[in-house]
């Protein structure tokens, strides 16, 4: 928007409302188009033979279809005019063989001439019918005597009258001779070849699209930890060039992951080796209550060095596998109950789901216990709906004011009001649960809670 906007500024005044114009339309098209590569590639094929069409069918009916019926009628009008001119102009008596001869061997036409009598009543027109409209043109003007049309009546042939002054000329032409009878054809080749062609692009479109699908479901696939070794770069060269440097992304991506894994192993076993050392020293000396007080502090040390690491390795290097959820809850449940919270956990739907169930059992872990350190009662709900995964962890504490729940996530971050820092932990727990949940594609959220506490909401895609 901002950018529409230094561009809408940089035109001159009088094209502005123009831009203004283009955006609106933009927009609705955007709001009603297709979302699909596929159908937007569709449509952009179907758009413009569509359009040609059109206009070929127009110019070829108001053009060439309407001039040639004309004309058509025009040659079948003259031929009359003919024998209306001989009709008029020779003594023919009372024999007409002459004229009716002239019409079926040389014109193509059976005429007849009848002794004078009235003219039938005009018959209904066809709003539309080329044919009467094209006949009754040309008579007017060529011939310019009283005549009757019957263009309805016989579907083979038209039949014409001509008043003259002693005679009434009756003419029956065919009617492919007064207008182009072959007009559909035109139609059905060009409507039926184009089908063909849309069903050819249709298919060449599905395979060049396949590629590109394929490299999202892959890059979403990495984003979640699963698998994406099956890749193959395949289709046009730029969505080759998108899969290797994905594919090139992804190998780096996992080297790093798997340097920083060594290095923090090296750092977590002097670390420990260290702390071992200290729990040795502290067991021999005599108790007391600075003896006690160390060790606390050593086990303080152990958790928050534990909660480090954890938050500086991630779950990278953790393999993912279908997980009974339901199963996963009870664990949970129990856990919990061992350390005295009071707990109720739940599952609905189907519970084998794609995870890394550490990770994901350690995300759920921290939420749980952080609302059994505020909270007297823990109610945990897991339910699958629609391809998504949501559990929600609710507690009957003082909450977060909503201003601050997304400081809660910080790392290293402990809020000072209602849940205050006089608790110990490494203000890491929040931020190692969501970095779990975005690392299998998912989010957590903090809400109020129905029972007057928090709620924290993990939602997943299976």
């Amino acid at each position: 928007m901002a950018n529409f906007n230094r561009f809408l500024s940089s035109l001159p005044r009088p094209l502005r409302p123009l831009a203004h114009i283009y955006e609106v339309v933009a927009r609705a098209l955007h709001a009603i188009g297709p979302k699909r590569l596929y159908t937007r590639a569709l449509l952009i094929i179907l758009l413009p033979i569509i359009i040609l069409q059109s206009v070929l069918v127009f110019v070829f009916m108001e053009r060439h279809y309407d001039l040639v019926s004309r004309r058509m009628s025009e040659a079948v009008v003259r031929e009359i005019a003919s024998m209306v001119f001989i009709l008029e102009n020779l003594d023919l008596g009372s024999d007409f063989t002459l004229v009716e001869r002239m019409g079926s061997e040389v014109l193509g036409l059976s005429a007849t001439v009848l002794p004078p009598e009235p003219l039938p009543p005009p018959t209904p027109k066809p709003y539309f019918d080329v044919i009467d409209q094209g006949l009754s043109r040309a008579i007017s003007t060529t011939i310019g005597k009283p005549f009757w049309i019957d263009t309805v009546g016989n579907a083979r042939f038209v039949e014409i009258r001509i008043q003259l002054k002693d005679h009434v000329l009756r003419v029956f032409a065919r009617r492919s001779q007064t207008f182009a009878s072959n007009s559909h054809i035109f139609l059905v080749w060009m409507f039926t070849t184009s089908l063909v062609l849309v069903v050819i692009a249709m298919l060449f479109l599905r395979n060049q699209i396949r590629p590109v699908v394929r490299l999202a479901e892959a890059a979403e696939s990495f984003g979640k930890g699963r698998p994406t070794d099956r890749l193959r770069p395949s289709g046009a060269r730029e969505v080759r060039q998108a899969s290797h440097a994905f594919i090139e992304m992804r190998r780096r991506i996992e080297r790093q992951i798997e340097q920083r894994t060594t290095m923090l192993a090296g750092v977590s076993h002097d670390l420990r080796t260290i702390l071992t050392r200290f729990r040795l020293q502290l067991a021999l000396l005599p108790g007391g209550s600075e003896t006690e007080g160390m060790k606390r502090d050593v086990n303080e040390m152990t958790h928050m060095l534990e909660d480090y690491l954890a938050f500086a390795r991630g779950d990278g290097d953790e393999a993912v596998v279908e997980t009974d959820m339901a199963l996963m809850l009870e664990e949970l449940e129990e856990e919990a109950e061992i350390s005295g919270t009071d707990i109720r956990a739940r599952y609905e739907g189907e519970p084998m789901i794609p995870l890394r169930r550490n990770a994901m059992k350690r995300c759920l872990s921290n939420l749980i216990t952080n609302a059994s350190k505020f909270g007297g009662r823990v109610e945990v709900h897991g339910i699958l709906r629609q391809g998504w995964l949501t559990v929600t962890i609710d507690d009957d504490g003082p909450g977060i004011p909503a201003s601050s729940r997304d400081d809660a996530f910080r790392p290293f971050h402990r809020l000072d009001e209602a849940r205050n820092q006089d608790l110990s932990g490494s203000g890491l727990g929040l931020a190692i649960a969501r970095d779990i949940a975005r690392s299998h594609g998912g989010e957590i959220y903090l809400e109020d809670s129905p029972l007057g506490g928090l709620r924290a909401r993990v939602r997943l895609p299976a």
